[in-house]
């Protein structure tokens, strides 16, 4: 016999790419969207996101059909599909609230699709059985949507959503009302059942850690334009500006100045950014917190290192991990943070004393001061 993943794999019908051309959307004189270019990948898990009001559901609205978009094109592979309604679109939707229906049981809102399409009841049965298993809710068929836990219901949302074989899935927040352990446990889930489905997927969140977890690449969206479009680890350890800096991950932003032979010091730090930076223009040093580490009082700069020198001005522990501020010039605060099993920096780390923090140079991010593209 099959095994759950081959016999729910191999009749999914084979991904589409999804390409986006100068998409535009007006509220009055406001854009949602601007001029945006997108193309998703067959197979891929791609992430939009971005602040409240940023563009990120209006663009995940207009791909399902349910906003239309002043100007632009929307291709299903080499369909075009900007004027085809909805329904006809073929998309699997997991919405924010899940929109279950309440009178029906678990196995009657998995199936609704399938009724919708006139599917034969025999093959119904078997589709919601393949899907009951897939988002392990095996013998809850029967079980009203009251009586599940949130957890439960977003995995019937999910159920649902797949179980026509849709070619294209789109997730709008779908793990924003469960608490914080579930939610991050629901995200392994669900990049897992990604892997075994192999449909293309947007999924909108405003959660950083989330999209980092979750996503093959990322869509940092910001005013209805697109700030970078990049994996993971490539947003994070090489950030394009300021907003995305700022929004993915913490940070310092400290600002860089040019010497005379135009290299780009912070206070009488050399900065060596390489082609990191602009040759002309000014800069900013990004600095993540957990990568710097507490180094011997009076180390200098070296070839390897470069070493920050300042008051802690406050401690929080966090658990796990604890969280600094220290002051390196009464004007600006560099962020430090570092597991709470590393006593030496425990013991140091005290509201007013004196620390050197270091930075190795392969660490260093310098981005454009201005500009959000």
């Amino acid at each position: 016999m099959a095994s759950q993943t081959e016999h729910s794999t191999a009749q999914t019908p084979t991904a589409l790419p999804i390409q986006i051309q100068g998409l535009t959307k007006k509220y009055g004189q406001m854009y949602a969207l601007e001029s945006v270019d997108l193309e998703v990948k067959s197979g891929e898990f791609l992430t939009l996101l971005g602040p409240s009001g940023s563009g990120k559901t209006t663009l995940l609205m207009a791909i399902a059909g349910f906003n239309r978009p002043d100007a632009g094109s929307i291709r299903f592979g080499d369909e075009e599909v900007i004027l085809t309604p909805p329904h006809q679109r073929n998309v699997g939707m997991v919405f924010q609230s899940y929109a279950l229906f309440p009178h029906m049981t678990v196995a009657e809102n998995i199936g609704f699709p399938l009724k919708l399409r006139g599917v034969d009841a025999a093959e119904a049965a078997e589709r919601v059985d393949v899907a009951l298993a897939t988002v392990q809710l095996e013998g809850l068929a029967d079980r009203g949507i009251e009586q599940l836990s949130g957890g439960q219901r977003q995995r019937v949302a999910l159920a649902r959503a797949f179980v026509f074989r849709p070619r294209i899935l789109l997730m709008d927040e779908p793990l924003s009302a469960l608490d914080k352990k579930l939610r991050e446990q629901m995200q392994i889930e669900l990049k897992h059942l990604h892997e075994q489905l192999g449909v293309t997927t947007v999924y909108v969140t405003h959660d950083q850690r989330e999209a980092l977890t979750m996503s093959d690449r990322i869509v940092v969206i910001n005013h209805g334009r697109l700030a970078q479009i990049d994996t993971p680890h490539a947003i994070y350890n090489h950030p394009a500006n300021a907003f995305v800096a700022d929004f993915i991950g913490e940070s310092t932003m400290l600002p860089l100045v040019r010497d005379g032979s135009g290299r780009l010091l912070y206070q009488d730090h050399v900065i060596d950014a390489g082609e990191q930076a602009d040759k002309t223009g000014d800069c900013l040093l990004v600095i993540r917190p957990e990568r710097l580490f507490v180094v011997d009082e009076g180390a200098t700069d070296s070839e390897q290192t470069i070493v920050f020198s300042g008051l802690v001005r406050e401690f929080v522990f966090q658990g796990e991990t604890a969280f600094a501020l220290m002051s390196t010039d009464g004007e600006h605060d560099l962020a430090f943070r570092f597991g709470t099993d590393s006593q030496s920096a425990q013991n140091v780390l005290r509201p007013g004393d004196q620390v050197a923090l270091g930075l190795h140079r392969r660490d260093l991010i310098v981005i454009p001061k201005d500009g959000d593209r």
